[in-house]
């Protein structure tokens, strides 16, 4: 094969697709089986053996609808999209090789933000056809990010009237009346990566603004007893953490036109000896219940530094030797 193909791509959005030092590029001459050369305008492309063009322009295709969208993948991030085996001859045919990068939000920033992964993508379908969602998988796969991005985005397009963001509150270690200060800026530190995730999405103005008007509500578990929550999007973090009752009482605070999400690391339960995990029993009889979805995340997803995937395979790993 020695006929080259063309792509277009206009300069600026190759300098976004390519990466650093077109690393993105080099992964993908290797992925598929090809020779890209971008010193001409778009790129051009020479076949080699075994290439596979169709995953290749697929793959293209994808990351330029990102970048148009002021989003970009690094090497390492297309690396794990494409999955574990980025050599020469292996995994031909990829037509779907990533996940769709449709836009949910504009963050503060005007960028986009998108599903990076397949069991992201996952999520944000399964929020669009059901009203509890279960989301369970290990740190760094963004779970608890894209669930807040979708409640914001409900808020903006006035589809939620308000959202609730929920963790339980448990002690490593400390009891909450030996530590510093009033209720709330005991709490505080339980509550402050969701925080994060708002400060990272909204303008400071804004999510002022909603948080004094109550649109936007963070608490912890024990506030939501009692209550009924309509039209609301509601999220409960680290749901690993709650009981069998808290679970069963966070699930009831349901109200019509709502929805909830509720994310949790199995591997990270911090419950006494001898309690059982909310998160684990309710997704086991909630199972197969029309309107419930249950999203499982894996290793594979995490977006964090490269290594976090390999220390969580390596403890994976550890964990199936007992």
């Amino acid at each position: 094969m020695s006929d080259f193909k063309r792509y277009s791509l206009s300069d600026n959005l190759k300098r976004i697709v390519s990466g650093e030092n077109e690393t993105v590029f080099r992964l993908l001459e290797s992925r598929f089986c090809v020779d890209i050369q971008t010193r001409m305008p778009g790129l051009v492309i020479k076949p080699l053996k075994g290439a596979d063009l169709d995953g290749l322009f697929s793959t293209l295709d994808q990351l330029k609808i990102a970048a148009k969208n002021g989003d970009f993948y690094t090497a390492d991030q297309v690396s794990r999209l494409l999955g574990e085996e980025c050599v020469k001859g292996k995994g031909k045919n990829s037509k779907n090789a990533l996940v769709e990068a449709v836009p949910i939000f504009r963050n503060r920033f005007g960028i986009s933000v998108a599903p990076k992964t397949p069991s992201q993508c996952e999520l944000v379908k399964a929020v669009e056809k059901n009203d509890i969602i279960f989301a369970k998988g290990p740190a760094g796969t963004g779970k608890t990010f894209l669930a807040v991005a979708l409640a914001v985005a409900s808020l903006e397009r006035k589809e939620a009237e308000r959202i609730c963001l929920v963790r339980p509150a448990v002690e490593a270690g400390e009891s909450l009346g030996f530590l510093p200060g009033d209720l709330k800026e005991k709490i505080a530190p339980y509550l402050r990566p969701i925080h994060d995730s708002l400060s990272e999405l909204l303008p400071s103005e804004k999510l002022k603004r909603y948080e004094e008007q109550g649109a936007i509500e963070v608490a912890p578990l024990a506030y939501m007893r009692g209550r009924t929550l309509k039209r609301a999007f509601i999220i409960l973090d680290e749901a690993q953490n709650t009981t069998t009752s808290q679970m069963k009482m966070f699930l009831t605070r349901l109200g019509p036109n709502s929805k909830a999400i509720i994310t949790g690391d199995t591997s990270q339960v911090d419950l006494g000896k001898g309690q059982t995990s909310g998160l684990e029993h309710a997704m086991k009889i909630l199972k197969g219940i029309p309107g419930i979805a249950q999203i499982e995340f894996k290793s594979t997803d995490v977006l964090r530094h490269h290594l976090v995937k390999d220390i969580l395979l390596a403890y994976e790993a550890k964990d199936k030797r007992k």
